[in-house]
């Protein structure tokens, strides 16, 4: 039944990346279930190219004959499932952006979808989906190919950058140091224990090469890395999502606001063998648009890569 309602939907829609929209999986997953069919029927439903989709004559063979069934069992689906509309969605987040990044918008979905409540459970960091909550959770890591049983959507946090206490950046810059990203390089650095690598990630990304970086102590929450770094402990790297309100009263400074993109990031996943419950759809729509705009207006407010003139520094101090 999943295959031919991807079937019915990329047609329906003209291309497989609407069809997984609407149906809330990847595009993957309906190529894959376009090619179970016609594995199935042993023969070629549609011709697709890289722009379109075209019936062949067994494929329109085939929707018309399922479309009218299809429309049948949508609607009693439909009338079925308006009794428990209700349930609540549960929801398992990374806990520093839940608390400093999710929460603080969630009153803007709830008023414009009242219907839908939310319960949050906690965040396992192994997720597999296979206890009988969450329906649905933002992970931390590399994507798709990590969690290959689930539909992930990229949300946030690939975005980093630098903090420290200010007067670590304000003592490094009147003795004439940190005139470039790469002297960070040999300060202590504060690390998320899930991502000891981002610290040379960055590094190579504001040309500092393969220069060793001074990793220094590890911590489980970026929660804990900020706080770290208020305290002086060190120079963390942390999304930049994460410190708004630290870096706007000057509990922390930004020795170099460049715009660096990492490979990790926030992911929305959903188990792949489930059917998202009511009010996913809207959730999903609505938080990869206001992620969106949040990284747009975190790309406007980062420094502009320049050339560097002799004697000055690569990337001039923070704008807060």
């Amino acid at each position: 039944m999943s295959e031919l309602h991807a079937f019915a939907a990329a047609v329906r829609l003209g291309n497989f990346s609407l069809a997984a929209a609407e149906l809330c999986v990847t595009q993957s997953a309906i190529s894959r279930a376009v090619t179970r069919l016609e594995q199935h029927y042993g023969c070629k439903l549609l011709d697709r190219n890289a722009h379109s989709l075209r019936l062949t004559a067994a494929g329109a063979e085939l929707l018309e004959a399922v479309r009218d069934p299809l429309a049948t069992i949508e609607g009693v689906s439909v009338r079925l499932r308006t009794g428990r509309s209700d349930e609540p969605l549960s929801l398992a987040v990374v806990p520093t952006l839940a608390s400093v990044w999710l929460i603080p918008r969630l009153r803007q979905f709830q008023e414009l979808h009242p219907q839908v409540r939310f319960n949050f459970v906690p965040y396992r960091k192994g997720e597999d989906f296979s206890a009988q909550t969450p329906d649905a959770a933002i992970l931390t890591g590399l994507g798709p190919e990590e969690w290959p049983q689930c539909s992930c959507d990229y949300v946030i946090g690939r975005e980093m950058v630098p903090i420290c206490h200010p007067a670590r950046l304000a003592q490094r810059r009147s003795s004439g140091a940190w005139m470039e990203p790469g002297d960070l390089a040999h300060e202590p650095l504060l690390y998320h224990t899930t991502a000891p690598g981002n610290w040379a990630q960055w590094l190579r990304e504001v040309g500092a090469g393969d220069r060793d970086p001074n990793l220094s102590t590890a911590f489980d929450q970026v929660s804990m890395l900020i706080q770290a770094a208020i305290a002086d402990m060190g120079v963390a790297l942390v999304q930049r999502c994460l410190i708004r309100e630290e870096a706007r009263s000057g509990a922390v400074a930004i020795p170099f606001d460049v715009p660096v993109t990492l490979q990790r990031g926030y992911f929305l996943c959903t188990p792949q063998h489930r059917r998202p419950k009511p009010g996913f759809a809207a959730f999903r729509r609505w938080l990869l648009r206001v992620a969106a705009d949040d990284i747009g207006l975190m790309a406007n407010q980062a420094e502009p890569r320049s050339p560097r003139r002799v004697g000055e520094p690569t990337f001039g101090p923070s704008r807060q």
